[in-house]
This record gives C-alpha cells, structure tokens and sequence, in this order.
C-alpha cells in the first residue's frame, strides 16, 4: 500500500514537472512582442500646426513597417541576414513611410517578413517565425506575417506590408485583422525592395476601419469625393463552395449586411469560373508546365499558374545577379522554384501580360464603379507551424486561386475578419475596380459593424457540423442549374431550379432562372408564372421583368409585355433590352 502510495506521488510530481515545462516552454515561443519584430526604432512626426489650423490626419496612431521599406541608417534584410551582409543601409527613409509619419503617425519598428518576401505562410528560420495572436499553433501567414501579428496584438495601430500575390490579404485573414492591397501604381514603390514589379503593391493592415481608411487617404492622395454607397454586390458563389467553412458563417453574413445596409435588390450571384471563361479567352490557350500541358483546367487555376510565373519570372529579373553572386543558403520551398529549370518563353510572358489586361477589363466590366465582387480571401484555415501542408501543391494552388484575381488585374481588394470557425480565424474579400480603391474604404467603413455583428449571430447559431443549412442546399442546387443552363441543358437546369425552390421557396432569384429556362424550351406560360412569383418576392428584380416581358409578348400580350419592359427601365434606366424591346412594340402595336 504504501509502495502504490509513492508511486502515485511520483506520477503527481513527474506530471506537475511537465505542466511547469511546457509553460515555460509557451512563453518562450509566445514573446513579449509575439516576435514580430526584427527590429525596434522610433519615427516621430513633426511638431503639430498651432490653431486653428487641423492637427495631422494621423495624431496619436503608431505603425510598424515590414522589413523591405528603406528606413534612412538602418539595413533592410529583405528577411535574410546574406541580403543584409551584403547590403549598405539605407541613405533615405521610404517616401511612403516619410507620407505617414509627415502625417501625424510615429513609427516604432520593423517586422519580420518570409525569405526574400517570397512566401504566403509567414515562417522565418533567420529571424523567428511570428506567433499569430489569433491562433498561436497556427502560421501567422506571409509575407507581411510580422506587420500582421503587431496589429492583431494590440503592438501597434496599423502596419506597412507588400501584397504580391497575397502578402498583405494572407497574414489579415489569418490573423483575423484587415488588410487592404490597393489597385496597383496607386501608391509609390520608390524604397521598397520589388519582388515582382507588375503584381508589387504597397498594402496596409489595422484593427479599425478607420484607421484603414485615414492611411489611405494619405498614402493615396485621391482628391476629395461625396461617399458613394455600392449599387451592386456580386457573390461568387462558385468560389464560396470550394470552402471548408459552412456558407452560412461566410456569404451569408455578407449577405445579410448587405440586405441591411443597402437593400436586397443590390445583392447579385454570380460564377467567375465561368465568367471568366468567357471574358477573358487568352486564359484559353495559356501553356503551362504546371498543368502538364492540359489547358481545360478551370480558369482560376490558371490564373493562380500565371500569377506564379509572372512572380517567378520577374523575381529573376530583378534579383538573379544577387542570388548568383552570393548563393544564399534558401529555405528549400523558395529555392524549388527560384531555380526551376524550366525556361520561360517570351511568348508565354507576353501572354501573361495579355491575360493582365484582360483580366482589368473583365474585372471593370463586371464591376463597373460602383460594384463590389465578394470572394473568401483564402481558400483553407491556416495550417499548423511547422507543417509541410501549406508547401502542397493543392494548397498553393487552391490559395493562388483566389488571391491571384486581384493580383493579375491590378485591382483593389480587402479582407475583413469574420470572427472564428473551429478556433481559426476566418474572413472574407471585398473586390472592386483598378482606382476604386477610395469607394471599397469607404464601403468597408460602412458595412464593417454590421458584418461583425451579423458573424458574432451566425456563430452562436449552433448546427450539426455536418448539417448543410437549406439555404446553403438550395444555392449548391440554383449553381448546378446555372451550369447546366451554360451547358444549354435547359430541362436539367429546370429540375435543379426547382429543387432549389423546395428547399427555399422564397428566393427570387430561382424563380428568375427557372422562368429563363423555360423561355428556352418555348414554356412561355409557365416562365410567365414564374416571373410573377419572382416580381411578388422582389420588386426591383429587372431580369424577372425582362423575362416575364419576353414571355408576354410570345403569348400576344402586347400592352402587359410594353408595361413590364418600361418598368424594367424605371429600375435600370440604361438596360439597352429593355429600351429596344419597349420601342420595337411601341412601334407595332401601338
């Protein structure tokens, strides 16, 4: 008895031994500053104007800067210590971190930043991975990883990063803060080292959308404009089922905030696969080595494989005497692709320059000025420190797929946190055109409040974790009634259509798409009946009267066809369809 005594005494003392160990080891790995920096300094603004002047637009705010903006006597590392050897310091300050602190701000360091910036997980063997504060066991995401940790820990109010293919939007969403890459050339590149020079911008991350918003008007120096409110939300509905994440802890909580804020009649579904598919047909015939060869990959991976040897290509160009000369030891990952033996063509350059603008186009089409396109701002939670899953090529290629539609087309994009879904922070993207970028801060600043709330109910609306929500059911049937309508298989998407109604029989959307069906297969009285239902849930829905016009016309209901065409045009007054079709019935039957 008493030998069991002592054993249980020793199994205590062994068991007390190891809880005190692994604290210590915890706060060790958890530094005061969650190791996001790699070097502290101090910046002060000038001394402020005496009244009545306005104080600096910045009084009071504090920034950290990532290591790859030149800050005057000291050495910017470019996130490895060769680069640092055999560079001199800086002999100015970065004119955009001149901008902010002219501004009012004060600047109290530099962060860690991936391995020559080149990365999406944030790890830095050289100087310390940052701990992400959101998620301790979890990567904080790259390149920008330390200007991410520092705001979400409280460090500072907002930070400078690079976004290239993602190294602002990562690091946010992972973090759970956000962060804004503006349209690209919208702020100077002058002392920042280029990783890639046509897909390099100068993004910023902060707590407060507010504070995103007053450094952009800074570092923007757009002239002052009215506030304009969105006119249209396009969700892409596509991209939000490649998730994880339950639909309902995402879209919908845009969705609803958009409902709240601007109406219901804003809000549109769209697939980009498939219109970029057809908007930019150069992504037809892109090559590429990556792909074996095949070119009927979907066209969001093809964007993610131009964006990468876009990257690849003019990393080399700007850095390959450096690399050469002084054959620095890379982490094996950057190093796999910076030394590809693969040659890469100038015809297949010139076609990724080619999609570039394509893409712009397509995007501002869509778009237009007032337009929001909303995607997740990454496809996966972020994965374990030190784990090889985010090397994987599905995961990179499932990431580039979605951060490479802002990065090809120049245009501005922000992430916003939507709290947490099984411990990880999670978000969402808000797209709008190349020079857009003073209207998305301001739509941000508008929504943000709303779309916190509406994530803090969404998670406290517990489900089954297997359980698919009816709403979300009935968007995955209304996308295959799309496809199959794209395929022109019009009684499929009838079938799919319908489906969708019975799992949610108030959205006039379903009724809309059905009734274009049944225009395709001649079924005039049912498409008018479900024009009608779609019009009684949605008053301002401009295809249900489009649509519902066409069938009336075909039935030989002239006067009711002419009525639902003008009023189609009340709605929408440039809807050239509907001006054509009014005044071609005008003419003949009035």
């Amino acid at each position: 008895m008493a030998s069991q005594s002592a054993n249980l005494w020793v199994l205590l003392g062994l068991g007390l031994a190891g809880i005190l160990m692994m604290t210590r080891k915890l706060k060790k790995t958890i530094k005061a500053d969650f190791g996001a920096f790699i070097e502290k300094l101090e910046l002060l603004p000038p001394p402020q104007p005496a009244p009545p002047k306005a104080p600096h637009p910045l009084t009071g705010l504090t920034f950290a800067v990532s290591d790859v903006f030149d800050v005057e006597k000291h050495v910017t590392t470019f996130g490895h210590p060769d680069w640092a050897m055999t560079h001199d310091a800086a002999s100015r300050t970065s004119p955009v971190v001149s901008a902010l602190v002219e501004g009012g701000a004060t600047c109290i360091g530099r962060t860690v930043v991936d391995e020559l910036a080149y990365g999406i997980s944030g790890e830095n063997k050289h100087y310390g991975t940052p701990t992400n504060p959101a998620a301790p066991a979890k990567v904080p995401g790259g390149s920008s990883s330390g200007a991410a940790a520092a705001v979400a820990a409280d460090l500072v109010d907002f930070s400078l990063g690079t976004d290239t293919v993602g190294g602002v939007r990562v690091p946010a969403g992972f973090c759970g803060v956000i962060g804004f890459r503006p349209s690209h050339g919208a702020v100077s590149h002058v002392g920042i080292i280029p990783v890639s020079t046509s897909l390099d911008t100068v993004g910023w991350i902060a707590k407060d959308p507010n504070i995103l918003r007053r450094v952009g008007h800074i570092l923007l120096q757009v002239p002052f404009s009215v506030q304009r409110s969105p006119r249209q939300f396009i969700i892409a509905d596509d991209c939000f089922q490649r998730l994880k994440i339950p639909v309902d802890r995402t879209a919908q909580v845009v969705i609803k905030s958009t409902e709240k804020h601007f109406g219901r009649q804003v809000l549109k579904h769209e697939s980009v696969e498939h219109y970029f598919n057809s908007k930019v047909p150069s992504l037809k015939g892109f090559y590429s080595k990556k792909t074996n060869g095949e070119s009927k990959t979907s066209s969001l991976r093809q964007l993610a494989n131009v964006v990468r040897l876009l990257q690849r290509h003019e990393f080399r160009q700007n850095h390959n005497d450096w690399i050469n000369s002084v054959k620095p030891v890379l982490d094996p990952a950057i190093s796999s692709q910076l030394h590809e033996t693969l040659e890469i063509e100038d015809i297949e350059i010139e076609n990724c320059r080619l999609i570039r603008n394509e893409m712009r186009l397509a995007i501002n089409s869509l778009l237009k000025d007032d337009g929001v396109l909303v995607i997740p701002t990454i496809a996966d939670p972020p994965p374990k420190l030190g784990g090889k899953e985010i090397l994987s090529e599905d995961y990179q290629s499932r990431a580039f797929s979605l951060l490479s539609i802002a990065s090809i087309s120049g245009c501005c994009q922000v992430s916003v946190p939507l709290g947490f879904y099984d411990r990880c922070p999670i978000s969402v993207s808000l797209i709008a055109r190349h020079g857009a970028d003073r209207f998305l801060l301001d739509t941000v600043q508008t929504i943000y409040t709303t779309l916190q709330d509406q994530a803090d109910i969404a998670a406290k609306t517990k489900l089954p974790r297997n359980v698919v929500s009816l709403e979300e059911s009935a968007e995955i049937a209304k996308e295959k009634g799309n496809q199959a309508f794209k395929d022109k298989q019009f009684q499929k998407a009838i079938g799919f259509y319908s489906e969708a109604i019975k799992l949610c029989g108030k959205n006039a959307t379903y009724y809309s798409n059905r009734a274009a069906a049944y225009l395709e297969l001649g079924s005039y009285i049912l498409a008018e009946e479900d024009c009608t239902k779609a019009i009684n849930l949605d008053k301002k829905n401009v295809k249900a009267y489009l649509r519902r016009g066409t069938a009336r016309e075909m039935l030989g209901y002239y006067k009711e066809a002419i009525d639902d065409f003008r009023y189609a045009l009340v709605l929408e007054p440039t809807n050239k369809r509907a001006s054509l079709s009014a005044e071609r019935l005008r003419k003949v039957f009035q």
